[in-house]
């Protein structure tokens, strides 16, 4: 048996309408579920990228509590051929790239930060894939 993928991830945030502006708005992701004053959800090519406000997703419900704090981390996969229109997208929204990393083999990426301040990077496609 084997796990294919991690199919959605999580990151906890403070203003739902701050981070629909910045991740949709700034980087593109189509938004594709939302509940006022909880979460919102937006699609990241096969995944899902899941921000809830932990004041309301730590009371539970329908599906078990759940919360956290803190700088989080992430990383958006995309194609070598695509990497430095990201690049460039990234910087006309005036979002600061904070490093671009050389892993070897060819393969770049590069970190910046979302308001909530958590990590994200842009990775290119094939760093992590088994040998």
């Amino acid at each position: 048996m084997e796990i294919k993928k991690i199919k959605e991830t999580c990151l906890y945030i403070t203003d739902l309408e701050r981070s629909r502006q910045f991740y949709n708005g700034k980087l593109g992701l189509l938004v594709i579920g939302e509940v006022k004053d909880r979460h919102i959800f937006f699609r990241a090519g096969e995944s899902v990228l899941l921000c809830f406000l932990p004041e309301a997703s730590r009371k539970g419900g329908t599906l078990p509590p759940h919360f956290g704090t803190g700088q989080l981390h992430l990383a958006f996969e995309v194609s070598r051929e695509e990497y430095s229109s990201w690049k460039s997208k990234i910087e006309k929204a005036g979002i600061p790239v904070e490093q671009e990393y050389d892993w070897g083999r060819g393969f770049l990426s590069l970190y910046f930060r979302d308001p909530d301040q958590h990590l994200l990077e842009v990775v290119m496609e094939g760093m992590w894939e088994k040998d």
